[in-house]
């Protein structure tokens, strides 16, 4: 490492003594009479010293000239006399319209430089060239003047050219440069030399050049205007109005002859009519010829001097700072195709790459009804325009906009206050370039309004290029007036939103009902709440979900333009709606958690004791006879089988996430569908230029694999697997009718399910024979059959039991659970194991003889519930004296479970997906906190799911496996 480090020296830094040797990276010293050379890269002679020979850098002889010779030529290589004098480089020198001759025609050095006067008579006009070595004809205004090359007083010598003083002149101008960011005030070298002569020449003989540059020098000064200002604008507005019998080009009120085109005119509402009045004379498409589909822009380009240069394609990345391949800068102007670029440039290149400035005036082409190419003018909003010290062009209210035409990228000339040769102080750069594309609302051929370039620069005060940078971008946008969407969908939201109120009141209605309360408390108004954030997370979500794809659909599929995506700032609503659907629907789905892991739930074992068994008394020695004990396997069996559907779903969670990821974005590639482009197509080249990302796309795109292929899930569960693999619901209720198990659910205080699982047979504690000879019994007809009522197969049942059983049931659950002091059916001196045990059989005994109409003054009938009843999700009757048993014959117990809730949990799975791949804009990142998610609540309602089923059933939790 020590022997491959070199020290860094820059050319800048050489001694004049020394010069910078590019072979060696470094400064090395000159010979003897010898000095740095202007460029630095080698040594020249000193004055009065001559070259004997040069091989470059310090291969330099010199040589000292006689006293009677003290001069050098102009090349360095022979010593001469110079009657005039000599300059600092030691070279002869000649006065003012005199030319330096140091050879004769054929090339022979003379002995003595001679100064010859140029003549500056009629007929000749000459006078020596900027280097004094040939005399040329005189600028035409010194002839037109003082009929010679002379501008002497009182005439007016400004820029090079003379003008009479007694001529009507514009003002006198201030050559100043306002750059307002950095709040200071410069002049202009460039300004000093050419605005005075540009504004004379401009005003008195219509120059064309001197016209243009005038206007760029305007346009340097940001088209600042000012009403007491005499600087380039307001030379240029001076101008503008004395000339307006010149009359104006191409029937254009703000394109006087000979002037270039610099404003729109600032009469109020003119921005709004330029943009809005008018639609551009051609349309576009998404699917067509290049005429169709690109943007065919166009720019004359001018340099600071006010000479034309070309008119120029803006593709091939033109006006885009940052560099690229050339397919994806032409992709800017691919109609429909949002484009965006930034990047940081260091100062040192822009210096480099931008010497002079650029000015261009910008048209979109189109062809005309004969066929003949036709150029419309595409205005400019400078966001840094002042006019009276204010910015005018920052709002978005356009009526107050001041529209430009010419603009530039890079001005690092206007910044110099000294040699036009050396580096500016300040420079000025198009930070910002945005081009908008603005569509005609209902009309389906794809027209548009005319396009606006919106331009803000920086200010860059030049202290050290080489390590100061500029962050630049450059950005093509498509917008429309979304304010007929925007009513559509608050009127949406406003009605359905009233409809939740409505059904969320009913739920709360019927909520009261099934709780078997009157009064409407707190508690109350809280669980309207909690209904509402349901409802209302509902209404969001279709809302946001219909957007999302009608945007899809409706921007990808169509070939004459008729619709464009909202911009990214006007999506803000619709994320907005996203998040309020997530919240509200996290509040649902955790008040959905907590309600099913609270749920009362009792298995009634029908089996009976099948004959006696002896038994010894204890403490007495003495045996008694007494019943058989029924095995509680068989619960344990039930009790494990109930906690296993607890998460059982419709769908399959993972294969749900693989599947949508898998189509997102590693097969398919529908994510490309959520470009902000014009294509539809699932597959894009690594060459091609890739959009920004849509969130209304990305949300419109997930949204719709999500419900596609949980939808298809759900069909094939439903039609194929759960009826020829296993259906794990049904499985169940015959299950708790094989093991001779009742299943009786309390969700609400006075709202359950029954699962009527009574043997037909009359008891299940058997062998494998009579187990198989009693479903043969049963496949045949042979017994009855396992419905509740006689003749029926009804095993499902909802319940609404009166408030004369709930407490009853209650009285006998707190002994149960031990939340109170003893219960008045147990001694209270048995252990805790015993007590749990007898309450357990009494509970058993009692919904078990509850069923079978024992309890007179708690009995209940069974009937069918009316449709509107079952559309509502409500009863209508309320359980006074009889609870009643409704006939259910959808499994309707799984409300309780995960299975009956599959709507509840995608939505809130979908939403959590869109709100992550909004906020890391990845679907992989969000498929995978999906999935965690999902994994994490359902460990979390198994486990305590299990919690409950132990406490609730007195089923020994270490056999819940």
């Amino acid at each position: 490492a020590r022997a491959s480090a070199v020290p860094l020296q820059r050319p800048a830094a050489c001694a004049t003594d020394r010069y910078f040797d590019s072979s060696r990276l470094a400064c090395a010293p000159c010979g003897a009479h010898q000095r740095q050379s202007a460029g630095g890269s080698s040594c020249v002679c000193e004055p009065g010293y001559r070259m004997v020979s040069s091989n470059g850098g310090f291969s330099v002889t010199c040589e000292k000239c006689p006293e009677n010779m003290s001069g050098v030529t102009q090349d360095g290589w022979n010593c001469i006399t110079c009657p005039k004098g000599l300059t600092l480089e030691g070279k002869c020198k000649c006065p003012n319209n005199e030319i330096l001759v140091e050879r004769s025609i054929d090339g022979i050095l003379l002995n003595e430089a001679l100064c010859i006067h140029c003549n500056g008579s009629e007929q000749s006009f000459s006078a020596s060239d900027a280097s004094g070595s040939r005399c040329v004809r005189c600028e035409k205004t010194f002839i037109h003047v003082s009929k010679s090359c002379d501008c002497s007083s009182p005439n007016i010598l400004t820029g090079g050219l003379c003008f009479f003083a007694q001529e009507s002149l514009p003002p006198k101008g201030v050559a100043t440069v306002r750059f307002a960011q950095l709040g200071i005030t410069l002049t202009s070298t460039w300004f000093l030399k050419n605005l005075q002569s540009s504004a004379f020449a401009c005003w008195l003989y219509s120059n064309v050049t001197a016209c243009q540059a005038l206007g760029n020098m305007c346009v340097m000064n940001m088209n600042s205007l000012s009403s007491s200002s005499t600087d380039a604008c307001g030379l240029f507005q001076y101008i503008f109005i004395g000339t307006a019998r010149l009359g104006i080009v191409h029937s254009i009120a703000y394109w006087r002859h000979n002037l270039p085109w610099l404003y729109y005119g600032d009469q109020p509402g003119l921005a709004s009519q330029v943009l809005e009045k008018n639609h551009f004379p051609t349309t576009f498409s998404f699917k067509g010829g290049d005429k169709d589909v690109k943007l065919q822009f166009i720019a004359a380009s001018f340099d600071a001097a006010g000479n034309f240069l070309k008119w120029q394609s803006l593709e091939g990345g033109i006006l885009q700072l940052c560099p690229d391949t050339e397919t994806k800068l032409d992709a800017a102007y691919t109609f429909g195709t949002t484009y965006q670029q930034s990047c940081k440039i260091s100062v040192s290149k822009i210096l480099l790459d931008f010497p002079n400035p650029i000015f261009y005036d910008l048209f979109l082409e189109y062809n005309g009804d004969n066929g003949q190419q036709l150029l419309w003018a595409v205005p400019v909003l400078n966001l840094n325009l002042q006019y009276n010290e204010k910015f005018v062009n920052q709002g978005s209210n356009m009526n107050n906009w001041l529209l430009t035409r010419r603009f530039f990228l890079v001005d690092t000339l206007s910044g110099k206050e000294t040699d036009l040769g050396k580096p500016p102080r300040v420079i000025r750069i198009a930070s910002e370039i945005a081009i908008s594309i603005r569509l005609v609302s209902h009309m389906q051929k794809g027209t548009i309004y005319p396009p606006l370039v919106t331009i803000a620069y920086t200010d860059v005060p030049v202290q050290n290029p080489e390590t100061q940078s500029v962050m630049v971008s450059f950005s093509v946008n498509y917008e429309m007036d979304q304010s007929e969407a925007r009513i559509q969908t608050d009127v949406a939201l406003g009605v359905l939103g009233g409809l939740a109120v409505l059904w969320s009141l009913l739920k709360t209605a019927g909520w009261k009902r099934r709780t078997g309360s009157s009064i409407i408390d707190l508690q109350t108004v809280f669980k309207f709440l909690l209904f509402y954030a349901g409802d209302l997370a509902n209404v969001f979500f279709i809302i946001t979900v219909g957007t999302g794809i009608y945007w899809l659909v409706f921007f990808k599929a169509q070939q004459f333009v008729s619709v464009l995506l909202p911009l990214p700032s006007q999506e803000e609503d619709f994320v907005t709606y996203i998040a309020c659907a997530f919240s509200l629907k996290a509040l649902q789905f955790l008040q959905l958690l907590i309600s099913q892991l609270t749920v009362d739930i009792f298995f009634i074992d029908w089996e009976r004791p099948k004959g006696k068994v002896l038994r010894a008394v204890e403490g007495g020695g003495v045996i008694k006879s007494a019943a058989a004990p029924v095995s509680i396997w068989r619960t344990y069996f039930i009790a494990n089988e109930w906690n296993e559907i607890q998460t059982v779903r419709k769908i399959n969670p993972l294969f749900q996430v693989l599947a949508v990821l898998f189509f997102l974005e590693v097969v398919v590639g529908f994510s490309n569908l959520a470009l902000m482009d014009a294509s539809s197509s699932l597959t894009r080249s690594s060459e091609s230029y890739v959009a920004p990302w849509s969130r209304i796309l990305r949300f419109g795109v997930s949204v719709a694999l999500w419900i596609a292929i949980a939808i298809l899930q759900v069909i094939f569960f439903s039609v194929f697997y759960e009826r020829f693999v296993e259906d794990k619901i049904s499985q169940f209720v015959d299950l708790c009718c094989v093991s001779n198990i009742s299943v009786f659910l309390l969700s609400h205080n006075c709202f359950g399910y029954y699962i009527h699982g009574r043997s037909v047979h009359g008891h299940a504690d058997t062998n494998m024979e009579e187990m198989n000879m009693n479903l043969k019994r049963e496949a045949e007809n042979l017994c009855s059959q396992r419905g509740l009522l006689p003749n029926t197969d009804g095993q499902t049942f909802q319940i609404s039991i009166s408030r004369k059983m709930r407490l009853h049931y209650d009285w006998i659950h707190e002994t149960l659970t031990r939340k109170r002091g003893p219960a008045r059916l147990l001694d209270s001196s048995a252990n805790t194991f015993e007590q749990s045990t007898r309450a357990y059989n009494t509970m058993n005994k009692f919904l078990s003889s509850f069923i079978d109409h024992v309890h007179r003054e708690m009995d209940y009938i069974v009937k069918d519930k009316l449709l509107l009843e079952r559309i509502l999700g409500m009863e209508f009757m309320e359980p006074i004296e009889k609870s009643i048993f409704y006939n259910d014959e959808g499994h309707s117990f799984s409300d309780v479970l995960y299975y009956g809730n599959e709507t509840t949990l995608l939505i809130f799975d979908i939403l959590f997906f869109s709100v992550v791949d909004l906020a890391s804009r990845s679907f992989v990142l969000a498929a995978i906190l999906t999935y965690l998610q999902q994994e994490v609540f359902r460990f979390i309602r198994n486990t305590l799911g299990q919690k409950n089923l132990a406490s609730k059933t007195l089923v020994d939790e270490r056999f819940l496996i």
